[in-house]
């Protein structure tokens, strides 16, 4: 039924079960699991080499976690005998670079975690998980921890 699966990671407890219930799911289909990890374009806006400094540190350090949490996913992929390609991508909105890559990808399927909150506080913080299923085209899967 799916052929390729999307696994949005960000390197947290979170995407750990996402990443076990994606293995899982494409094991059973024999399916291969897509991983992306979008970067955040850098959050400072300043004037001088201040700013060249502050960006190259924090892209090192972003692209640094991307390659902790994509290994992550390929590990647990190669236990189980699964495929796995990864990838990391910058976008300044991060739903919309999950929606991207599963389009580029041909991806049938996205899986990923959700901190499952409600109320006030997803109102006010709002969720990468909730934007995904409300704009995807393809299913969407989502792991509460």
């Amino acid at each position: 039924m799916f052929k390729k699966i999307l696994l949005p990671t960000d390197g947290s407890d979170l995407s750990v079960f996402a990443t076990r219930a994606a293995v899982g799911l494409a094991k059973s289909q024999d399916a291969q699991v897509v991983g992306v990890y979008v970067i955040d374009p850098f959050p400072y806006i300043g004037i001088g080499d201040a700013s060249a400094i502050g960006l190259q540190a924090y892209l090192t350090e972003a692209k640094a976690a991307a390659g902790v949490a994509l290994d992550a996913a390929r590990m647990a992929c190669a236990a189980e005998g699964v495929p796995f390609a990864g990838d990391t991508i910058e976008r300044n909105v991060i739903y919309e670079g999950i929606i991207e890559t599963a389009e580029a990808e041909n991806c049938d399927l996205i899986v990923m975690g959700s901190h499952g909150r409600q109320g006030v506080k997803a109102l006010i913080l709002g969720s990468v998980a909730q934007k995904v299923l409300t704009h995807a085209k393809v299913p969407v899967l989502i792991v509460k921890s």
